[in-house]
């Protein structure tokens, strides 16, 4: 366990960690898939997920202006159009419904969740400076400021805007500098095991594990300071109401 009295600061993950309560975005996108009845294997979802995320990492798609819902439109349209070209899905009139009801259902998914986590937000900013530090296409600011989070961090270190990637723990050491005190009073909140608490801890931070259903089986010996699987039980480990 941590001791909270060290604590001082803290970094935040956002994908996965606020906006999916530990869930990799591909078990999000796939349970949506499944619930609007699109005909196609978990396999074949899966290549189209990585075909898409492989696309916009060398691709310029999403703008900075685009919120969360352009995203995922745009995401989602890039994997149906994928499974359509590979011949694992028909091309007929329920794609163009497939793309928006998949992105809306998501969005709403993520909506629902912030507005229930808002509380425990507001407390920790009300203790702690924050940071952000993220994976993210260019657009973090954009979604932040649709899901109204801008206010709780001081600081968003975005790797599209500062050139630097999970797992690289330079990100993380940026983190460190923004908050400017001692890594080992700063607390990395983060859903990947590989890319936030490994590397968090090559900082010398305390780290908590939002560990959720992941996109590839975590060693049996992954561990952090703290391991909680549901974002709302920050509230305990912080002493929060």
């Amino acid at each position: 366990m941590i001791d909270i009295t060290k604590i001082k600061g803290i970094i935040f993950d956002y994908g996965g960690t606020i906006d999916s309560n530990g869930k990799h975005w591909a078990e999000v996108l796939w349970e949506a898939y499944v619930e609007n009845n699109v005909p196609v294997t978990k396999e074949q979802f899966r290549e189209a997920y990585v075909y898409a995320e492989r696309y916009l990492a060398t691709n310029r798609v999403i703008e900075p202006e685009d919120n969360f819902h352009a995203l995922l439109k745009k995401k989602v349209n890039l994997q149906i159009s994928y499974l359509v070209d590979n011949g694992s899905l028909d091309r007929d009139e329920k794609i163009n419904n497939y793309r928006l009801d998949i992105s809306d259902q998501c969005y709403n998914f993520v909506r629902r969740l912030i507005k229930e986590e808002t509380s425990i937000l507001t407390q920790l900013k009300q203790k702690y400076p924050m940071v952000l530090v993220s994976n993210f296409y260019g657009n973090v600011q954009a979604v932040l400021g649709d899901f109204d989070l801008l206010k709780y961090f001081d600081q968003i270190i975005e790797s599209a805007v500062v050139g630097v990637r999970k797992p690289d723990p330079a990100i993380f050491g940026l983190g460190v500098e923004a908050l400017n005190m001692p890594a080992q009073n700063i607390v990395v909140i983060g859903d990947s095991y590989a890319k936030d608490i490994v590397p968090a801890e090559k900082n010398g931070c305390l780290t908590i594990w939002l560990k959720g259903p992941g996109w590839e089986k975590d060693d049996d010996n992954a561990t952090a300071d703290v391991v909680i699987t549901d974002f709302m039980e920050l509230k305990t480990v912080f002493g929060l109401k």
